[in-house]
């Protein structure tokens, strides 16, 4: 189950390996001509996410509100990209918001084992993940993508038993970058994808490069790593 996780726009910055996802900018113009894919039918949340796109809240779709859901769409992989709001777009929107309310403490509700010393948690829900040590966070929490529907990443206390900086994956033909091993062929590693790119991996817990490779100079052979929670919509 190895895979690899990749006008206006939704700004992620980590700041000293804490997430934080920066307000979204919108800057569109009310006489843009939309494309003819633009979908002006009135979404299932469109009030929620009209709000978080910074666009007037007003229930009712237009042809800014087209484009600008497009753009979020075509920025993240969501199909079909044709801005209309739906219940996927609104819940990579929803899944974003959660990260943020996490801030700088993500194990707030102590889900993640503070008795095992360093240990790296994945957080399905948030689709976050840190390294703490102890009660200490050490770094993070920064944003994961984790397997899909049917090939969900399994939860529980596991431990990294294989390394390969510069991984192959001879199932799926892909490089798999930084890859640390720890359930079977689930491994954290990194991917170009977005993290929020919809419907998942085949398992393992995607990152960008920079988050990959901070793991593997944090982490080694035999440490400890935590699965919990539930990803939305497995």
């Amino acid at each position: 189950m190895i895979t690899i996780g990749r006008t206006l726009r939704t700004r992620v910055a980590v700041v000293g390996g804490a997430l934080a996802l920066a307000a979204p900018l919108v800057v569109l113009g009310g006489g843009t001509a939309q494309a003819a894919s633009c979908n002006l039918t009135t979404g299932p949340y469109q009030r929620q996410v009209e709000q978080f796109l910074g666009r007037p809240v007003d229930g009712r779709q237009s042809a800014a509100d087209c484009n600008a859901i497009k753009a979020f769409q075509a920025k993240h992989g969501i199909t079909p990209t044709q801005g209309y709001a739906g219940p996927l777009t609104w819940r990579t929107m929803n899944t974003m918001l959660a990260q943020r309310a996490a801030g700088t403490n993500p194990n707030k509700a102590g889900a993640c084992p503070t008795n095992k010393g360093r240990i790296a948690c994945v957080d399905l829900t948030r689709q976050l993940s840190w390294i703490q040590d102890g009660s200490r966070l050490v770094y993070g929490p920064v944003a994961v993508r984790t397997g899909k529907d049917g090939t969900e990443t399994r939860t529980g206390l596991k431990k990294i038993y294989y390394r390969s900086i510069n991984h192959w994956s001879t199932i799926y033909n892909v490089s798999m970058p930084y890859s640390q091993f720890f359930d079977g062929g689930i491994a954290f590693h990194s991917t170009t994808k977005s993290m929020w790119n919809p419907p998942g991996s085949g398992g393992c817990v995607n990152m960008t490069p920079t988050h990959a490779k901070a793991y593997w100079n944090l982490l080694t052979k035999g440490e400890d790593v935590f699965v919990y929670g539930r990803k939305p919509g497995t």
